[in-house]
């Protein structure tokens, strides 16, 4: 049975931060030519430690 765009939405939103992120940069990522794998690494790498300084409170955050 097919899922209808609400239920797609929920399954999307639900999961962990890092996963909804990651989720997020591939969808942005699928209209970008390929780069260095190692770029990408770097970058994975350096979101991860952003993520978790947030989680852990050791850096606050500013309201939009």
């Amino acid at each position: 049975m097919a899922m209808n765009r609400v239920e797609i939405a929920k399954e999307l939103v639900d999961p962990p931060r890092l996963q909804r992120f990651a989720l997020v940069r591939l969808l942005l990522g699928m209209d970008l030519p390929r780069s260095d794998g190692e770029i990408e690494d770097a970058w994975d790498t350096e979101i991860r430690a952003r993520v978790k300084a947030v989680d852990e409170g050791r850096v606050s955050t500013l309201p939009g």
